[in-house]
């Protein structure tokens, strides 16, 4: 057994996102939030009251301090590594916040470098339990630049079971060549991720607007894209267009031979092979 002391950052920081105020528009005054009794109307102060669990409608248990005290589990200060898992088994729809596992202090460090640099060459994730904001939180472990990082994880009754909703597509059928259209598609436009993928363009463009705003700048308003009637497509033909090959055309109808015309020796011409638009990555 081999511990270390450590602490957990939030890796994710308030980067100054835009928030609004509640405002009284026949005064520009902004609107008080007020604590109060539902019963009596008194208003009261955030640090007078308790939390309470309602164990029937309007009935409440008091619940102090001292009563949270006295349920806490040693992971309360003590984050324990139970078992190890494979990278890849852990779904995706599980992860929830992220925190960054640092050595806290210098005890510990050559404790703290073993352990991430097992975990990496195994190429394991470390599953732990540690309360984080008065609940007990188990969390995924894994090696990220040097150091570790903690994912907390769902439970599974958090979540709603998909279930219902796949049943069915699961069942459908699909075409062979559409699906090889749609992975030369899929590697055509595969590269690397950058962070900058993620940006939020709503906010980005909220900000410019209330920027131009302040500035007494007019607000340019965009025509919005006309509603597709329909989503009924030939998806074969979307899927060349997507890849750069031109769809096969319709064949002209034929008009008849006057009769007396002499016919004429025919030619036969090799049918071109389609050609493929080159497969390259970004």
């Amino acid at each position: 057994m081999v511990s270390c002391p450590v602490a957990l950052y939030g890796a994710r920081h308030d980067r100054g996102s835009i928030r609004f105020n509640m405002i009284n528009p026949e005064t520009g005054n902004r609107i008080r939030m007020v604590t109060q009794d539902a019963e009596t109307g008194k208003e009261l102060s955030r640090r007078d009251t308790v939390k309470g669990y309602e164990f029937k409608k309007d009935h409440y248990v008091i619940l102090t301090d001292e009563d949270f005290d006295s349920v806490k589990v040693e992971t309360s200060s003590v984050m324990t590594i139970e078992k190890f898992v494979k990278a890849g088994s852990i779904d995706p729809v599980y992860f929830d916040a992220s925190y960054y596992v640092a050595p806290d202090g210098k005890a510990g460090e050559d404790v703290y470098a073993v352990v991430r640099e097992a975990i990496e060459k195994t190429g394991r994730i470390a599953l732990a339990r540690v309360v984080i904001s008065q609940r007990e939180r188990s969390v995924a472990l894994r090696p990220m630049e040097g150091g570790l990082v903690a994912h907390t994880l769902n439970e599974e009754r958090d979540l709603n079971s998909a279930k219902a909703l796949f049943e069915d597509a699961q069942d459908i059928k699909t075409d062979p060549e559409m699906v090889a259209l749609a992975v030369q598609l899929i590697d055509r436009q595969t590269s690397a991720y950058d962070p900058s993928d993620t940006e939020d363009r709503y906010e980005t463009r909220l900000r410019a607007m209330i920027e131009a705003k302040l500035k007494g700048e007019g607000v340019a308003v965009e025509e919005e894209p006309a509603e597709v009637g329909s989503n009924v497509i030939d998806l074969m033909a979307a899927l060349k267009k997507s890849l750069g090959q031109a769809p096969p055309e319709d064949k002209p109808a034929q008009s008849k031979k006057p009769a007396a015309a002499p016919k004429e020796p025919k030619t036969r011409t090799a049918p071109q092979a389609a050609t493929k638009a080159p497969r390259k990555r970004a």
